[in-house]
This record gives C-alpha cells, sequence and structure tokens, in this order.
C-alpha cells in the first residue's frame, strides 16, 4: 500500500484514514532574538574571539610585596633610606614623599598596624631579598659525610663520634662510610661491628635510615637527627659548629694516619 503525504498548516499528516499511528507535526524553534551576534560563532568559536580561546585567567597581578599605588591602607608607618624610622603618615603622603626622594614606596610588614613601609629602589630590594632567601637556603639542612676504617682505633674513633654528633646537633643528616683497604675486604664482619659501634654511640641524637650496607669497597649508612628538644650532647663540650674546612682537614689527617698503619 502506498501512502500519500499531504502538506498541512504546521506540519505533515497522514492521509490515510485507517493510518492509526499518531500524527506528528513539525514544529520550527523560535529564532533567537536581540542578539549583537550568534552564541556560535564559526569565526571566533563560542565567544567570537579566536585569540583568546582557551585563555580563561583572569589578569595577572603583580608580584613581590605592595609599593607604590598598590599601597591600600590609610596610613602606614614609613622608613627612610637610610633605616631611619621617619614616622606615621598617610600613604598618599608617603609615596609623595618616596617619589620627591626618587625611590619606590615599598610595604615590608602588611600585617603590622600601621603596615610598615620603607622607602628605597625596588631593585635594590629585590636584590636584598634574593641574597636573603639564599642564605636561608645555605643554611638549612645538608648531609654531613663522616669517614671511618676499620682499623680505626678507640681515639680516632671517639673523634669522628664528637664530629658526627655536632653535625646532627645542628640539624645535619649524616652519611657514615667505611672504606675497605686491600684485603681488609675479606672480614667484613669487623667494619660491620664498628659501624655498629658508631650508630649506638649516636643514638641519643639520631636514628639510623637503614641498616649498613656493604657496595663494593665502601659500607655506609645515614643517620637523621632527632628532634630539636630531645637532641643533646655527649662528647662534645661545645656546641659551635664545626666548619667544612675542619672537617676536612681532620678526615685528610685521618686518612695519611691509616695509610701509615697499612705501610708498617
Amino acid at each position: 500500500m502506498i501512502l500519500q503525504l499531504s502538506e498541512e498548516p504546521g506540519g505533515f499528516t497522514d492521509s490515510n484514514p485507517h493510518n492509526t499511528h499518531p500524527t506528528y507535526h513539525y514544529m520550527p524553534l523560535p529564532q533567537p532574538t536581540g542578539l549583537s551576534r550568534p552564541p556560535f560563532s564559526s569565526e571566533g568559536g563560542r565567544f567570537g574571539n579566536s585569540n583568546r580561546r582557551g585563555n580563561f585567567r583572569g589578569p595577572q597581578h603583580q608580584q613581590g610585596p605592595r609599593r607604590n599605588e598598590r599601597i591600600r591602607a590609610p596610613e602606614v608607618r614609613v622608613i627612610g633610606p637610610d633605616g631611619q624610622q621617619i614616622g606615621v603618615m598617610t600613604s598618599h603622603a608617603a609615596l609623595a614623599r618616596a617619589r620627591e626622594m626618587g625611590y619606590d614606596l615599598i610595604e615590608i610588614a602588611a600585617g603590622a598596624r600601621p603596615p610598615v613601609c620603607r622607602i628605597m629602589d625596588y631593585g635594590k630590594y629585590q636584590y636584598e631579598e634574593s641574597k636573603r632567601q639564599k642564605k636561608q637556603k645555605a643554611a638549612t639542612s645538608r648531609m654531613k659525610e663522616v669517614k671511618l676504617r676499620p682499623r680505626c682505633d678507640v681515639h680516632d674513633l671517639m673523634i669522628k663520634i664528637r664530629r658526627a654528633e655536632n653535625f646532627l646537633f645542628h640539624g645535619h643528616k649524616i652519611k657514615l662510610t667505611l672504606s675497605f683497604r686491600f684485603r681488609e675486604l675479606e672480614h667484613p664482619e669487623v667494619g660491620h661491628e664498628l659501624m655498629k659501634q658508631a650508630i649506638e654511640k649516636l643514638a641519643h641524637i639520631a636514628t639510623p635510615d637503614h641498616p649498613a650496607r656493604l657496595m663494593g669497597r665502601s659500607m655506609s649508612t645515614t643517620l637523621t637527627p632527632l628532634p630539636v628538644n630531645r637532641r643533646k650532647l655527649l662528647y662534645n663540650t661545645s656546641a659551635d659548629p664545626i666548619e667544612d674546612d675542619e672537617d676536612e682537614e681532620d678526615d685528610d689527617a685521618a686518612d695519611e694516619n691509616d695509610a701509615g698503619k697499612d705501610n708498617d
């Protein structure tokens, strides 16, 4: 059977009266009005600007401390270029004074009441801050190495223990290294016993990260200092830190001493 479709106002209907299927009408969608451009543009994507596609970040803020016109506090405590305190004044007056001197007004303590600002060159301020951060980074904990020998006597061992205790007391991690020479590797149990003694003598100030491991001709382990409130000195009378030059000189002297024993 051939069905003939006839067009009626508002859509298409089936002309067969015996057709029990529902009649479907095509209803066109209303066109948007009042838009300057279509929601989707072939030229510029969703927002009509292809150059900004995928850039959803807001405006980039100025890095570093507030300075000059960015200072929002109504009153500030001003420090001059020579480091002397000038006093409390309005931020506009402080900025005007900085402009007269040819410098910037930099907010160095935003949490103070009122905030503290300093009159100085911003480039010089960045240089001083970078130097301060490098100094702080250099003062953080570093890995120090203490070298041992299997034929180390009690006196030499205590020198190494005192040096390691000083490093641990100041927050540095320690790498205990024991090196074997010539035929000393035939008796690794001697090295294990010496490393065990050193770890036990430093148990009051540090904990070993792992047992001593033998790799090639060297045996090593690392020690991590205890929290500051649990550190104490047993073998050192002074808490002054040991310089790296002193550490290297002592290790070189110990190596020469061990070499002389081997030659004998």
